[in-house]
């Protein structure tokens, strides 16, 4: 029994720690993409369109630039060619995680500092 049970445990933890998601990233390096969050309790949306090196932010009728520096196929560096702020001049580390057809899920952090947050961008072209 103890045998049974032993085995048992074994293949399971085999299985499961094989997994690993899906990351098709290269498929998201280019586009139009929307990102929803909750800011003060309500529900706000950005667009932005990446072209390789460059990334164009649309929120609440504004426009801003950034650079996108690729470090690997699911992981860059964007940074604010016009920040208006001293925390608007932080990097932020992004890195893709899982995609499917036609949205990624990400990590981001400002780069150097721990606290990470997740989101979901959804390709809409």
């Amino acid at each position: 029994m103890i045998r049974r049970t032993v085995f048992g445990t074994c293949l399971l933890l085999s299985m499961t720690s094989c997994y690993q998601p899906e990351r098709n990233c290269k498929q998201f390096k280019n586009g139009r993409f929307s990102f929803t969050t909750t800011i003060d309790g309500e529900e706000k949306t950005t667009i932005f369109v990446r072209e390789d090196d460059m990334e164009i932010d649309y929120f609440e009728g504004k426009a801003d630039t950034s650079s996108v520096r690729w470090i690997n196929d699911c992981e860059y560096i964007v940074k604010k060619l016009n920040p208006k702020s001293k925390a608007e001049e932080k990097s932020i580390h992004m890195k893709i995680l899982s995609t499917t057809d036609n949205s990624y899920t990400f990590e981001y952090s400002i780069v150097g500092q721990s606290a990470k947050s997740r989101g979901e961008a959804i390709k809409t072209d």
